[in-house]
């Protein structure tokens, strides 16, 4: 067993740090106050993109880098240490809206979408969740029909990320509402078909700087070569994106975490109080070595979760517990980094005001961490 990154993994590492402080550090902070989510995009589609990043761990035949799902997880990490909000909205390119079509998508959708996305051509969406369908699926209304060489899709959709800056929506419909989740069916769908439209932008607690938007299909016709894999595997193609899609959240909490943690820390070693470092206080000391300690295990689960996937073994127990850690280490090391920096803490010009807000997502998207328990319980009670 070796818990040492390789060379290679170092130095990209390193550099994805390098690409945090120049790229995201700047404008992270007004970003998040004037909730300019237009500007993350920017970023992403200009500064990423070229480097490769949005087809990190997708194979080279597809426009991809073919990295390991490390790779993925180490550059999250770095994002996420300086701002949450681009680390989701890469996220979503790299998981959700692009391992359906990589992974049950025909040699024909790979070429036509896939190898745009990884290529940074383009960016995608995933669109799952419905007023009436959160956790439970099974409650989705959003219907589609046959009708010859098309499906007419008709529905909503809610709280989705890119959405409008996305090409590419990888949207779920009930293709037979008698069969629940076995009636379900998965779509691509493309921006600027006729009948689809976007609804209103949200207002959240956090992640300012990405949007996440309503999607209306009204009789939108959508050629039934989109249509992923066959009638009724949408719920397990939902399933499959959404385990790599919670390794991306594990790894923004873990990286949350430690941008909180950095700042905390500093601050306890800087700010004297009572004629010394407020980090000679035992009661900060102790929750500084807490937090610690918290964020090295949950980087160590992420990490090993991303090992299993791209081993290619079952990772879906490993992958919750990776989620749940890492997410709730995030929301608990930002409070207590808030609480260390007393008054200063509360203010926007400090970013653990903004970790703290941005955190409490990350314990709900893509599996609230209760369902994270649900699915644990089932692997450990078989």
């Amino acid at each position: 067993m070796n818990f040492q990154l390789n060379d290679e993994e170092i130095r990209f590492q390193q550099s994805m740090r390098e690409f945090a402080l120049t790229e995201l550090l700047p404008g992270a902070m007004q970003r998040d106050l004037d909730e300019n989510y237009e500007e993350t995009y920017d970023i992403l589609m200009k500064k990423a993109a070229p480097k490769g990043l949005l087809g990190l761990t997708f194979p080279a035949e597809y426009g991809g880098l073919g990295k390991s799902y490390i790779y993925f997880v180490l550059a999250m990490i770095e994002f996420c240490r300086i701002e949450v909000s681009f680390g989701a909205a890469w996220s979503v390119c790299m998981s959700l809206g692009t391992v359906p079509i990589w992974k049950f998508g025909s040699e024909e959708q790979k070429q036509k979408y896939l190898v745009p996305l990884a290529k940074g051509e383009k960016i995608s969406a995933f669109a799952l969740t419905e007023p009436n369908a959160g956790s439970d699926s099974a409650m989705q209304e959003s219907t589609a029909v046959a009708d010859g060489d098309a499906y007419i899709l008709n529905g909503r959709k809610i709280y989705i990320t890119n959405a409008g800056f996305a090409d590419t929506y990888i949207v779920f419909a009930m293709t037979d509402k008698t069969k629940g989740t076995r009636g379900i069916s998965a779509f691509i769908v493309e921006k600027g078909t006729p009948g689809f439209s976007f609804g209103k932008v949200y207002k959240k607690m956090g992640i300012h700087a990405t949007v996440q938007r309503e999607l209306i299909f009204e009789n939108a016709r959508i050629p039934r070569e989109n249509l992923i894999g066959k009638e009724g595997e949408g719920f397990k193609i939902a399933m499959t994106a959404l385990d790599v899609g919670r390794l991306g959240v594990a790894a923004q909490g873990t990286g949350a975490a430690m941008g909180a943690y950095d700042i905390a820390l500093k601050s306890a070693k800087e700010r004297v109080q009572f004629g010394q470092p407020v980090s000679a206080n035992q009661g900060v000391s102790f929750m500084l070595a807490d937090m610690a300690t918290q964020i090295e295990l949950a980087q160590l689960i992420v990490l090993k979760a991303a090992w299993m996937y791209s081993e290619g073994l079952p990772f879906s127990k490993e992958v919750a517990m990776a989620k749940t850690v890492a997410t709730d280490t995030a929301m608990e090391t930002a409070v207590n980094a808030v609480q260390i920096l007393g008054g200063k803490g509360f203010l926007q010009e400090n970013a653990v005001e903004r970790f703290m807000r941005d955190a409490k997502i990350l314990q709900i998207y893509e599996g609230t961490n209760q369902i994270q328990r649900v699915v644990i319980a089932s692997h450990i009670l078989k």
